[in-house]
């Protein structure tokens, strides 16, 4: 259902590409039909969902009455308008800038749907310009560039008619400037963070009330009385964890069994039970200890003193900052004179040096571990080096054979040596946050890519209808008069026309897009842009380039500051949850445990084939037998997404014994409710 619905949504607005002004045009009913089809589509959805929610909520939820509505406006819309093209009168299809309600308002697009909701903040005459044109004598005028001066876009260029005329008036301008763009805007940030995560923590709250909600009816429908008190038996709880995680493995199923039954008396009670979903979202790695292939085949050498101190050396911090010295000395011989007999035959030393490095690594970790799926760096360093050796032996034979220096090869070569850097870079633990950030918020990034889309097809619909066949664009060669006014002589003169932006228009949805991307940018596009179309229009249509400006660049952009933010707070701050650590702590006590900085000494690797290995000993501490050398670990916290993160750290903020309010209250969590009813959060805020 998830997956026709987006296919369903994609369709609709993908019709844009062909109804006029179209980039494939296609008749009329051939687009209302497929549009047709879609709406369809869209309320079957409806309907469904309506099915299985409860009655109440569905009517309260103002998510659907809007899609609804929508339906319907769209239906009348496609009746009236086609209805006058069948007598030859043209009309505007205003609905098609509804299209993107539909993919903020189904419960598929919800994270879509949460970065639009909470992004409301609560929150000199006779003068000319350079041009000579007249200059702040139209209060429109004036407000357009006083608002663009905020964006410093026109800046200096809109003060210094004045600034000529007087020095004094700069004062104006520069007050102007330290009020808006420094303290207003920087407030407005404020806000909308605080609005921002005032929300997060909001839609949080409710999912974890919601997930507790469930889990006490999942309780209340498996307990048997067991004394005394009510408990789930050990045969039921698997037969559950089973179902819910049907790849799980019998030896990690039997590790989180022994952390819920800590008495190992056959039962899981109550609040060990509610911790269940959080126990199997918390992936435990089997790792399975292999030893060197020389350590097989030359066990004597390999165990030897000598061999013995070359592992230490190799393993010790000091090898890996004594690479890094060299690498940093390396890129100050790349910035000299490479012509110099002395800086060619360095750069030999620093291949031999790295290569040395490559060998002692291999040496010292077990091969396919050191080159396992995600070791990225070693393979990285490994392809680097040989690119690298590769390319200089290229150029020697090139140089002796020709007498001259193959351009291509040395940069490549010099190209190869500088990607060496960025080993540098990982080794430093403040770099090191950065790089796990950017990974953190990459899945996010898609949300944030989902919202901009949905803004920018809705203002390129309405910028078509505004601005279509007003410019236009003609082939560089073209000798045509119109050519240099971009077909509209409105725009002789101007400088739109001078810098030959006829490209940029509003002629179809492509086009459209690159002058939204333009403008989101803004540099000296936002005035340049709007100047050119309300000179081919109206003044007025200024309005729409600053409604842009403020719902894409200040709003939008706010937004996505606020939440880098935040996770670059959580990637400091958060340590281990609750959970984690009873995990760790029972890995450990049943003496299977492996820690993080051990796997990657490269000893360690996934294991795939003990999928089905079971905790066993008739001792009753269910170990693991040492001969399959079966270990457990925590996976890495380096590759955690953000909403993962932020949900554990807000999560952990309600009590463990705060099973929350009834299901209906949950479902009409508003964001006021955070602070009267949970004084944790209100701590916390």
């Amino acid at each position: 259902m998830r997956l026709a619905t987006y296919l369903f949504i994609c369709v609709d607005l993908s019709l844009a590409l062909f109804e006029a002004p179209a980039l494939f045009p296609l008749p009329f009913v051939a687009t209302a039909l497929a549009e047709v089809i879609c709406l369809a589509a869209f309320s079957a959805r409806l309907v469904h969902f309506a099915k299985v929610t409860a009655q109440m909520v569905f009517w309260k939820d103002t998510k659907n009455i809007c899609i609804m509505v929508t339906i319907v406006v769209t239906l009348i819309d496609l009746i009236v308008y086609g209805s006058l093209e069948a007598f030859h009168v043209h009309s505007v299809r205003w609905t098609r800038a509804l299209r993107p309600v539909f993919l903020i308002n189904f419960p598929e697009s919800r994270q879509v749907r949460s970065q639009v909701t909470f992004c409301l903040p609560r929150s000199a005459g006779g003068l000319k310009t350079a041009e000579g044109a007249p200059y702040f004598t139209n209060i429109l005028e004036i407000a357009f560039e006083l608002y663009v001066l905020v964006t410093t876009a026109n800046n200096p260029d809109v003060m210094m008619p004045a600034y000529n005329f007087n020095w004094w008036y700069s004062l104006y301008f520069i007050t102007y400037i330290i009020i808006n763009t420094y303290i207003f805007m920087s407030v407005f940030l404020a806000v909308v963070y605080n609005n921002y995560r005032k929300h997060l923590k909001n839609e949080i709250r409710k999912l974890a009330y919601l997930k507790r909600h469930k889990m006490i009816e999942a309780f209340d429908i498996l307990k048997v009385k067991v004394g005394t008190e009510f408990v789930v038996k050990e045969a039921t709880w698997k037969q559950l964890a089973k179902a819910v995680a049907p790849d799980i493995s019998s030896s990690h199923l039997e590790l989180l069994l022994r952390i819920s039954d800590e008495g190992q008396q056959g039962f899981v009670d109550k609040t060990n039970f509610l911790r269940l979903a959080d126990l199997l979202n918390i992936q435990v790695v089997t790792v399975n200890l292999r030893r060197h292939p020389l350590e097989a085949w030359v066990p004597r050498v390999y165990q030897c003193s000598l061999s013995l101190l070359v592992q230490r050396v190799v393993r010790h911090r000091a090898f890996v900052w004594a690479y890094d010295v060299i690498i940093l000395i390396n890129a100050i011989f790349i910035a000299l004179d490479e012509k110099h007999p002395f800086i060619s035959y360095a750069e030999w030393l620093f291949l031999a040096l790295y290569i040395v490095e490559i060998l002692l690594k291999l040496y010292t970790y077990e091969p396919r571990a050191y080159f396992g799926r995600k070791q990225f760096w070693n393979w990285f360093d490994t392809l680097i080096i040989i690119a690298a050796l590769v390319a200089t032996v290229a150029n020697a034979t090139v140089q002796s054979a020709r007498k001259y220096n193959s351009r291509q090869i040395l940069d490549i070569v010099l190209i190869l040596r500088i990607l060496r850097l960025l080993r540098v870079i990982i080794s430093i633990e403040r770099f090191r946050v950065i790089v796990t950030t950017l990974i953190n918020i990459g899945p996010t990034m898609l949300t944030f890519g989902g919202l901009v889309f949905v803004v920018y097809y809705a203002f390129a619909v309405i910028g078509m209808e505004m601005f279509h066949g007003k410019i236009q664009f003609f082939d560089p060669n073209s000798t045509s008069p119109d050519a240099l006014v971009c077909g509209n002589p409105a725009l002789k003169g101007s400088a739109f026309a001078r810098d030959r932006y006829c490209k940029n228009n509003f002629n179809d949805l492509a086009s459209s897009f690159v002058v939204l991307m333009e403008l989101t940018v803004v540099n000296q596009c936002l005035p340049l842009l709007a100047g050119g179309f309300a000179l081919v229009t109206h003044q007025a249509a200024k309005l729409y380039f600053i409604l842009f400006h403020i719902v894409v660049v200040i709003l939008i952009v706010n937004i996505f500051i606020a939440f880098i933010l935040e996770a670059f707070f959580v990637a400091y701050s958060l340590g281990k949850s609750e959970i984690e650590t009873a995990i760790e702590k029972k890995i450990q006590e049943l003496g299977v445990g492996i820690q993080e900085e051990d796997v990657e000494d490269w000893k360690l690797i996934r294991n795939t084939g003990a999928r089905d290995s079971a905790f066993s000993g008739s001792d009753g501490d269910h170990r693991i037998k040492a001969s399959e050398g079966l270990y457990f670990r925590i996976a890495s916290k380096k590759y955690r997404t953000v909403d993962a993160l932020l949900q554990r750290m807000f999560e952990s903020e309600i009590a463990s014994s705060d099973e929350g309010p009834s299901l209906e209250e949950i479902l009409n969590f508003s964001p006021s409710d955070i602070y009267p009813k949970n004084p944790n959060f209100e701590n916390s805020a």
